[in-house]
């Protein structure tokens, strides 16, 4: 095996269960919830009528999550069907909700008192559930990542000429090994590095991860390429490839494309974050939910193109989570029950430019997710290996099929098995 082979295989390895994983639960979670406004965001770009910045900071005074229970967020996301977990250790405005010693803003200083962060990590290993931290370079709060004398709308991209910013570079630090070296393992470190990211010298960051937890992987948020790209909100058109760059907060339309199916060294590992309803904290005020058939469609979309699915939820301010998430996590469970084996462990499917059909793959399988269940034959072009054997994966059942240069034809009951999405496992030669 060659240079680049090996390396490609130790990436490989370090990345499968990521790979294998398909589904994740992030978590936004913080005091601000108590308002119903988003992370952060208020006190960096305000809007009229809005909560002002002196009172989201007041906000910590009053944050007592006594509902709170690591053990049913767990829960949750296995009932769901997702395979690990994201938890925000710290978002723009500084806050921690850790029991950093390198800060007073922190949660232990709430009324509540305890550390969030520990009893979820302590919960999710005793669980086996793999636990990621998003953490955010950005510091509303901090004084050498900006003037806070200044209002956080001025410079809330930092402020990095200023004589104190190493210091602030030193506070991530501490702060990143606090939570590599005291909170078990870490599946990930998830970054949100908004913009001019290079100011964060990346590369330190990924090397003291490395460092102290050579498994943890890191995304693309610090100025780094990372191990995974992020869209935020969208699903890429087309199976993404390694040196093609993509905005992480595009706001994409979807459509169909026709793509070349790339090789496994040249495939881009990605993951999709997405929100159940507008918002990424809870937000009383959002009842614009997506629907369980569209988040469900969205799972097959990412999963057909070889990426992650990370789907949000804004727990309430006494620590529960609403029931309308609840609802649609449990409806996604429901399905994955059924039709797991087409999404976990597989990468992107072989036929990428079908309307209405989504394809995965692995070892010697290729699964058809049917979003419109046709009234006549289903019709396949675009799958070059010959077929063995079709049937249903809900319920078994066999089918009959007809395969011609290029062409696949096959004859499917009446009925579609599921309302959401119906799934034909193939047998390839």
């Amino acid at each position: 095996m060659g240079d680049v082979g090996l390396a490609f295989s130790l990436a490989n390895e370090r990345t499968r269960w990521f790979r294998d994983a398909k589904f994740g639960m992030f978590i936004h979670w913080g005091p601000y919830s108590l308002a119903s406004v988003e992370a952060s965001w208020p006190i960096m770009t305000p809007t009229p009528g809005g909560i002002s910045e002196a009172d989201y900071r007041e906000l910590p005074k009053r944050f007592n999550p006594s509902k709170f229970d690591p053990n049913t967020f767990v829960d949750l996301a296995r009932a769901a069907g997702q395979e690990y977990i994201v938890f925000t250790t710290k978002h723009h405005d500084g806050f921690c909700m850790f029991d950093s010693s390198y800060t007073d803003y922190k949660i232990t200083n709430t009324p509540y008192g305890k550390d969030i962060v520990r009893q979820l990590a302590d919960a999710c290993e005793r669980r086996g559930m793999p636990l990621g931290f998003y953490y955010s370079p950005p510091d509303m709060h901090h004084t050498a990542f900006r003037d806070t004398t200044k209002l956080a709308k001025e410079n809330w991209n930092g402020e990095p000429a200023r004589p104190e910013w190493p210091m602030y570079l030193e506070y991530m630090r501490l702060q990143l090994t606090e939570l590599l070296t005291k909170y078990g393992p870490v599946a990930l470190i998830w970054f949100d590095g908004l913009h001019h990211q290079e100011k964060y010298d990346g590369n330190r960051f990924v090397e003291l991860i490395q460092k102290l937890q050579p498994a943890t992987l890191v995304n693309d948020r610090i100025g780094v390429p990372g191990d995974y790209q992020t869209p935020e909100q969208f699903i890429p058109n087309a199976i993404p490839t390694k040196g093609v760059r993509f905005a992480a907060t595009d706001t994409h339309v979807r459509k169909e494309s026709k793509t070349e199916i790339p090789a496994p060294e040249d495939f881009q590992l990605w993951e999709t974050c997405m929100t159940i309803n507008k918002t990424w904290a809870y937000n009383a005020n959002d009842r614009e939910y997506k629907s369980a058939e569209f988040l469900i469609h969205s799972l097959v979309e990412v999963a057909s193109r070889g990426g992650n699915f990370l789907l949000n939820v804004g727990p309430q301010p006494d620590g529960l989570i609403q029931p309308e998430f609840q609802q649609r996590l449990g409806a996604i469970g429901d399905w994955l029950a059924v039709n797991g084996e087409s999404i976990y462990g597989t990468t992107y499917g072989p036929v990428q430019n079908m309307k209405s059909l989504r394809t995965t793959a692995k070892r010697g399988r290729v699964f058809l997710h049917i979003f419109d269940w046709p009234s006549s034959p289903l019709e396949i072009t675009g799958l070059e290996t010959k077929v063995m054997s079709a049937h249903l994966v809900a319920g078994g059942q066999s089918l009959k099929f007809r395969q011609t240069e290029g062409r696949l034809q096959i004859d499917l009951p009446q009925q579609p098995p599921d309302p959401n999405v119906s799934v034909i496992a193939v047998r390839t030669l």
